[in-house]
């Protein structure tokens, strides 16, 4: 595998879940890494995101371009909540 740049910030376990199965899914290789730390009970995860995906750049913008479609997906999803 070619080296792994980052990519894009995850906002949440879900959209990192959801972003996991859709690359995997499609064979794109990349790696999840998270911010949680045990030790500060997940203080750091509410400043600066759940964590980040890496993955070779020649993958960057599909990663990109799917987790632009998940996040809009999520919105459309949350404004119909809303509407209520």
């Amino acid at each position: 595998m070619s080296e792994l740049k980052k990519i894009a910030i995850l906002n949440t376990q879900v959209e990192a879940r959801a972003l996991e199965a859709m690359l995997k899914e499609q064979g794109i290789p990349f790696a999840l890494h998270t911010y949680r730390d045990s030790a500060l009970d997940g203080l750091f995860q509410d400043q600066e995101g759940w964590g980040h995906i890496e993955a070779p750049e020649e993958n960057e913008a599909e990663i990109l371009a799917v987790l632009q479609s998940l996040r809009e997906s999520a919105e459309s999803t949350d404004d119909a909540s809303t509407d209520d």
